[in-house]
């Protein structure tokens, strides 16, 4: 299933994108549902969903199926309404991974003229929720602030079941999905804070996730998908997912090590090679460029670049 958000007029409005393009609103179909099933599925609210556990995804699977086969008509509406990020208000900071595609570990070398080697152990940082942006949403450049506004599509991970210490072998029973995300950085930010990432990577509206969740039973190698970024047509990162140095068993099982994961948290696995400051002479963004992450079986998130 592709589970999205909707901003219908200053309601966000959880929704499941049917096969013939349109949007069925899971809080409309489930009145009769009784207890917390029920509950969660009528609160709109996509966290609330996952939170409810996979009982609740069961009952939304037969809604869903009832739906494509013509019933629920009265709960189906247009998917011309703009998208929200999924879960649009994440209870905690994105998980992010850098460092974890040999080749954007090579170009980065190239353009810093500097070793910068693949680490024993995944490289791990955050981006907070006020950075979150939908699919159609803006990238935002402060002038002030940054002029070099970067790119770097990634696969997201879905946790939906809580778990701390979590072995490698069981930690796909963890993933509730996937989605895109382009982890927008201000390299300039970033170099001039000592190289850390929090700060450049956090400005507001660097962080596009989107446009919805597919649910883990619909990808069937979440490690042999293709990745790619194109600005204004021009295809700038294309890769494959197998090529991750840490595979997403392994990213599961290091973050969960003594720091339980919850359901609704949301891990960006790094990004492939063709970055903007890695380009000779470097690319950065500028107001007016349209960005757009594809991944197989998931999608496309678009997003438009302006002024703040």
């Amino acid at each position: 299933m592709k589970l999205a958000t909707l901003a219908m007029g200053e309601t966000p409005l959880a929704v499941v994108l049917l096969s013939n393009g349109s949007a069925l609103q899971i809080a409309a179909t489930t009145r009769d549902i009784p207890g917390a099933v029920g509950a969660a599925l009528r609160s709109g609210n996509l966290q609330a969903l996952i939170d409810a556990g996979p009982e609740a995804l069961a009952e939304l699977k037969r809604i869903v199926d009832e739906a494509e086969a013509g019933g629920h008509t009265e709960a189906v509406v247009s998917a011309d309404h703009p998208f929200l990020a999924p879960l649009h208000a994440p209870r905690k900071n994105i998980f992010c991974v850098g460092r974890n595609y040999a080749e954007h570990i090579a170009e980065g070398e190239r353009a810093q003229k500097a070793k910068i080697g693949i680490t024993d152990h995944p490289v791990y940082f955050t981006k907070p929720a006020t950075a979150v942006v939908g699919h159609g949403g803006d990238v935002l450049i402060f002038p002030a602030v940054s002029e070099k506004i970067d790119y770097e599509v990634e696969l997201a991970v879905v946790i939906g079941k809580a778990g701390r210490d979590i072995p490698k072998e069981r930690a796909f029973e963890h993933v509730f999905g996937y989605t895109i995300l382009n982890d927008i950085t201000a390299r300039d930010v970033q170099r001039r804070h000592g190289g850390q990432y929090f700060k450049g990577k956090s400005l507001d509206g660097s962080c596009p996730i989107g446009p919805w969740i597919v649910t883990a039973d619909e990808i069937s190698d979440p490690q042999n998908l293709s990745i790619s970024l194109s600005v204004n047509g021009e295809v700038r990162q294309d890769g494959r997912t197998h090529d991750m140095i840490f595979d997403i068993p392994t990213l599961i099982a290091s973050l969960s090590e003594g720091l339980t994961l919850e359901p609704g948290d949301i891990i960006a696995t790094g990004t492939p090679s063709g970055v903007g400051y890695a380009m000779d002479p470097p690319q950065y963004l500028k107001p007016g460029d349209t960005v757009v992450c594809q991944i197989t079986d998931i999608g496309q998130l678009k997003n438009t670049v302006r002024v703040a």
